[in-house]
């Protein structure tokens, strides 16, 4: 019983996320984004750091990237890029990878850098030195 009631639910609920992404895709994927930056930093904070306290300022950077950046973003470029090249065949999803990875990778870690760095009240030759530092090992480590 418990099975059938916890599968239902959640068939529910994904019918129900699917009909408000219909209805409102911009909205839905910045508050996806906005709920996965969240957490995620979360996560990493308590998991992965092993941190003993919250940095909640920090989550609240990673969460509002997410809401500004990160889903408003990934719908119009996606869109675009599905606009422009549709379909599923093994040829066209190649080319859609290699186009997100070797061109999209590399300008969305430039923007999260520097959004970071500008939320952090960094310089600009702070944010520079960043970028120059990180982003190689951050695109390459999406591969």
């Amino acid at each position: 019983v418990f099975r059938s009631f916890k599968k239902s639910s959640m068939s529910f609920l994904w019918a129900q996320y699917n009909r408000a992404l219909a209805a409102q895709p911009l909205v839905v994927k910045a508050l996806t984004s906005f709920t996965g930056f969240t957490a995620g930093d979360l996560l990493a904070q308590k998991a992965v750091e092993g941190k003993e306290e919250i940095d909640f300022v920090r989550t609240a950077r990673m969460a509002t990237f997410g809401l500004l950046w990160h889903g408003p973003s990934g719908h119009y470029f996606y869109g675009f890029l599905d606009s422009k090249l549709p379909g599923t065949t093994m040829a066209t999803v190649f080319t859609k990878v290699g186009i997100d990875q070797l061109l999209w990778n590399p300008i969305f870690g430039i923007v999260f850098f520097s959004y970071l760095g500008v939320a952090e009240g960094k310089s600009q030759s702070d944010i520079v030195a960043k970028i120059k530092s990180d982003l190689p090992t951050a695109v390459t480590g999406s591969w």
